[in-house]
């Protein structure tokens, strides 16, 4: 994975305080393969319980991640009883590494 060990600890501290300790961190897309360079990062939040602001949740974990980054693209795609699942999110599930 194309991601410092200290970048991923950072990245599931953030989950932490931002979603709880039973939030799910997933990397998948580009950043799970040593042999591509560049590229954004892909973040799928998988999480037990209903969220209230999906979208704006989403995006502030987003920015909060690209700080991180030095300001990188942060996609982050949210998984939560309530919402619906898409191809990208199973794609994600199946291709993805948990942090």
């Amino acid at each position: 994975m194309r991601l410092s060990r200290e970048l991923q600890q950072q990245i599931k501290r953030l989950a932490l305080e931002e979603f709880g300790d039973r939030a799910r961190v997933i990397v998948f897309g580009s950043r799970v393969d040593d042999t591509q360079k560049g590229g954004d990062l892909d973040l799928l939040l998988q999480l037990p319980y209903p969220v209230e602001n999906p979208a704006l949740q989403a995006a502030r974990f987003s920015t909060l991640v690209s700080r991180l980054m030095e300001g990188r693209k942060v996609d982050v795609l949210l998984q939560a009883p309530q919402l619906k699942v898409l191809p990208v999110h199973r794609i994600a599930e199946a291709t993805g590494v948990a942090l």
